[in-house]
């Protein structure tokens, strides 16, 4: 390893020492470099091969000082901190614009991809996978090229991975903040809009762009060719063209994968030509009234957004207010026409963008309930959070006074947990130190968010004011209220300095260097105010995606609302959230650092780069590191660990808590009140080496050992389980030996109580033997008495236990009228009436008839006779040579049928959309023969 791995080796700590560790390394292309357990990264500006398989393989579950330098380290600490303990662990990823923090985050992500799991690689996948693919379109939509940087984020991203018990990630969750919105319609010189407008003109099909009423030329519309250089269009060949046109294909096919459909696909490219027309429409000033000169652009928005011409032009030229309940249309200037157009613009890009991100998480979201685990099914995270650098431009607005307070809120963070607390934490302990200085930049961070006296306080005071109030009076209460502050400056309070311009400029001494703001747009910016009737206008689209994306356009224009939050407190309020989750996580730092301004991959700019050190503040880390204690461990956790040293602790120790144990372990060390401290662990470990490898010799030998006593107990259970299950199986194969020969078959066998493995197998063997006893002793009744056993068995299952003797041994006959012996007068005229009906109604067999007594709705009673057949029923006068009194009801038609309990022959069938049929069975040979069960199994 070309110089030191760890600045903390260092044998002399000087910043000139500090940089020629820095810049040796980075020639000799070690991008990496450790302080402790912070990484410090260096942008190389090439391609590295450092980042194979091999080198997963190499760094998983490696320690921090086995392996050389190297970013899979960190993550691999991380996420062994994660799932060992159980712990929400945070990987900060910090630096300026330009410095690589994005592609950091790329090479995390995917380094945790590689290692988890592999038996449940198809979840993991899906997971990482969209999670990574997302990360390809919140480049296109939320990146620009800056004049420092060609990729510069222009939004902050924290992304949460959740874990399961096993170390598997099952989810996640994306938050975007503050994106750079006014970048849609106003860039600087040089710099470019968003990513999505080049990909989208360069890379979109000609059919698609037709469909979108676009041309392949980036000079044909205002908001891409803003202050733009060498401006290019579709024919052109340049490496910025061919690279917009692969990304292109990247963003569709990542849109494919992340779980985007062809229709919400399609809305997003949609909001993205709107924007381009929108940069397009011109105004123009007849006397007092303002008119759209290029009606055509506003015809083809109408259509792109699902909306109506005429309603479009409405709301870009007035305003729809309430007052005093009555609605009252407002007249735009010609100068609100214009901030009207460009907010509009602007609120269409930010909610698309932060629609994407919803979009993402829905997906993305955990939905395993692994609370079912218990006590360790908690669910674990890894956050890594990509946010905008620290930034100083020629005219530096709003959008950086807010990236460069983030950067100062993460750079507090940073204090508090590796400086501050550290060194109060040996204080606390009673430990020997010398204080290591540090600039504290809470004085900072006070100065922008102070309730009342911070800067976002005076200017949501200044928007919130009555009146006309311009930006000339914003500065000049940030002054009035500020003055005497050390690092605020204003050409007012310094009246020399003419570097910052009158009534316009003010400086902000940052923990980075000095930054000059230009109030121009500030309030403009922070009331982020865009009309309700736009709201209205994309809440009414015909496009449910669009509809979807604008919630609140159903609010009526009546309604009184709450005044919104300005767009200042609602970052601040963001940023206070994410330092506090950041907090309850254990942190890991990756400090980036950007090596020169020209991207060269072998330029060390040892100015820029010191820099850089000085307000990263790497080189007081690195004191604080070597005049501490590289590991702290509490007693518990050192016991676990090096208890086999000594007999007084090993198995297990005889003293009243871990402290005296450790005390017992380690006499010769004095510091003790509640964390060991070790200093120089390097040597330490060097000591316990061979302690150490006994130690895993013993351990191995034990965990096999007790892997045989496992194995063998769950081999004499299975044996012992085997053995109980055989002898059951016999017993009861010895019982039914001779079932055959027994004269119930079986019936009265008793069935012991069986093993609990055995329970459903014997109800299966119980109802196995009950069917092969019926199909026994049906064997032994005649064929052609098998219909009667049909009928009686269908009888039982109507009648059993709810009809008194409704089974009197007799004979069962069914057509009874037609029997000589029944009916032997008439036999013959019911027959040839049969016949008849047989022929018409098209039915197969009688199945029964007798003679009935028949009782109508009036309590009048008839003699009557009823043909059952397989098709119908059937009522005949039995007075009159059995003539049909119907042409017959369908059994399909009869919903039931009512007998009595009693062994009367009371017999009531019951038809859908007719009377029932109210019968009673008589003139029954011999009398009162029970036939009711006969016609009960027939219907």
């Amino acid at each position: 390893e070309p110089g030191k791995p760890d600045f903390v080796l260092l044998d002399d700590l000087t910043k000139d020492a500090f940089m020629g560790n820095l810049r040796d390394r980075f020639q000799k292309g070690r991008i990496y470099t450790y302080i402790g357990e912070v990484v410090v990264s260096v942008n190389p500006y090439k391609a590295m091969n450092i980042y194979t398989p091999e080198y997963v393989k190499d760094y998983k579950g490696r320690e921090f000082w086995e392996m050389p330098p190297h970013i899979y380290a960190l993550a691999d600490a991380a996420y062994k901190s994660m799932k060992r303990y159980l712990k929400d662990t945070c990987i900060v990823i910090s630096g300026e614009s330009g410095a690589g923090k994005t592609e950091a985050s790329k090479i995390i992500m995917n380094y945790i991809a590689s290692i988890t799991n592999v038996n449940s690689r198809a979840e993991i996948e899906r997971v990482t996978g969209i999670l990574l693919k997302s990360n390809v379109i919140l480049e296109s939509f939320g990146n620009a090229k800056t004049n420092r940087n060609d990729n510069s984020s222009r939004f902050g991203k924290y992304m949460d991975i959740n874990f399961d018990f096993k170390g598997d990630p099952i989810g996640g969750h994306i938050n975007n903040y503050l994106l750079e919105k006014s970048r849609v319609v106003h860039q600087q010189n040089g710099e470019r809009n968003f990513h999505s407008f080049y990909q989208l003109l360069l890379g979109a099909t000609d059919q698609t762009l037709s469909s979108l009423h676009l041309k392949r030329d980036m000079s044909a519309y205002n908001y891409t060719v803003h202050n733009q250089t060498n401006v290019f269009t579709g024919q052109d060949n340049s490496s910025r063209a061919i690279d917009d046109k692969r990304t292109f294909r990247e963003m569709t096919g990542a849109f494919k994968a992340v779980g985007f459909t062809h229709d919400e696909q399609k809305t997003l490219f949609q909001l993205l030509a709107v924007i381009l027309h929108l940069g397009n429409i011109e105004f123009a000033l007849n006397g007092d009234t303002v008119s759209i000169k290029n009606t055509q652009e506003v015809a083809q928005i109408a259509e792109l957004l699902g909306s109506s011409k005429e309603a479009i032009e409405q709301a870009m030229l007035t305003r729809v207010v309430a007052a005093r309940g009555e609605v009252i249309s407002k007249l735009h200037t010609h100068e609100d026409t214009g901030f009207a157009r460009d907010a509009f613009a602007k609120a269409i890009y930010e909610r698309a963008f932060s629609w994407i991100v919803q979009r993402i998480n829905t997906i993305i979201e955990v939905k395993l309930d692994i609370t079912r685990y218990g006590m360790y099914g908690k669910s674990t995270v890894i956050g890594v959070l990509d946010i905008y650098g620290f930034e100083i431009f020629d005219n530096n607005s709003f959008e950086q006074f807010c990236i460069n307070y983030c950067n100062e809120k993460l750079q507090q963070l940073f204090i508090e947990l590796v400086l501050k607390q550290e060194q109060e934490e040996y204080l606390r302990e009673g430990i020997d130190w010398q204080n290591v200085d540090y600039f504290n930049n809470c004085i900072i961070c006070d100065l922008v968010e102070q309730p009342h006296k911070g800067i976002i306080s005076i200017l949501d005071e200044a928007c919130l004011n009555v009146g006309t109030v311009t930006d000339e009076m914003f500065l000049e209460a940030l002054d009035k209220k500020l003055k005497g502050h050390g690092h605020y400056q204003s050409r007012r309070l310094s009246p020399k300095d003419k570097d910052l311009a009158h009534n316009q400029d003010f400086r902000i001494i940052h923990y980075a260097g000095n930054v000059t703001y230009s109030v121009v747009g500030f309030m403009e910016k922070n009331k982020d105010q865009l009309f309700q009737d736009f709201k209205r206008l994309l809440y009414k689209s015909t496009n449910p995606v669009i509809s979807d994306m604008w919630p609140e356009g159903a609010q009526s224009v009546k309604e009184v609302t709450k005044r919104p939050l300005t767009a200042g407190t609602l970052f601040k309020n963001s940023m206070i959230q994410l330092v506090g989750k950041l907090s309850s996580k254990e942190p890991y730092y990756v400090r980036c650092i950007k090596p020169n301004e020209v991207k060269s991959p072998v330029q060390f700019n040892e100015d820029r780069c010191a820099h850089q050190v000085a307000y990263l503040g790497l080189l007081e880390n690195v004191r604080v590191r070597r005049a501490g204690f590289a590991n702290r461990q509490p007693y518990s956790r050192f016991l676990q660990r090096y208890k086999m040293l000594s007999s007084y602790t090993w198995p297990n120790h005889q003293c009243k808590n871990d402290k005296e144990a450790v005390q017992a372990l380690i006499k010769d060390i004095r510091y003790f009140l509640s964390v060991l401290f070790l200093n120089n662990i390097f040597v330490m470990l060097a000591k316990f080496n061979k302690f150490i490898l006994y130690n895993h010799m013993w351990r191995g030998a034990n965990a096999r050992r007790r892997f045989k006593r496992t194995i063998a107990t769950y081999r004499i259970m299975n044996r012992y389980r085997v053995y109980k299950m055989r002898c059951y199986l016999l017993e009861m194969s010895r019982r039914f030996n001779n079932v055959r020969k027994m004269r119930d078959l079986g019936k009265s066998v008793v069935w012991e109580r069986p093993p609990k493995v055995l329970t459903q197998l014997v109800q299966d063997m119980k109802l196995m033997h009950a069917r092969w006893r019926a199909g026994y002793m049906v064997k032994s009744i005649p064929r052609d008495q098998w219909p009667i056993v049909q009928l009686k068995c269908a009888a039982y299952d109507a009648l059993h236990g709810k009809r008194v003797d409704w089974l009197r041994p007799r004979k069962w006959e069914g057509n009874y009228l037609a029997s000589m012996s029944d009916n032997p007068a008439q036999a013959s005229t019911f027959q040839a009436v049969t016949n008849n009906l047989k022929s018409k109604h098209r039915f197969n067999r009688v199945v029964f008839s007798a003679h009935v007594r028949k009782v109508n709705k009036n309590n009048k009673s008839e003699d009557r006779a009823i043909l059952i057949t397989d098709k119908h029923v059937f009522k005949l006068d039995a007075g009159k040579g059995y003539k049909a009194m119907t042409s017959g009801i369908q059994l399909a038609k009869v919903t039931g049928i009512s007998v009595s309990s009693s062994s009367n022959q009371l017999l009531v069938i019951h038809i859908d959309g007719h009377d029932d049929l109210v019968t009673c069975i008589h003139k029954t040979n011999p009398h009162n023969e029970d036939r009711v069960p006969e016609a009960v199994a027939c219907i």
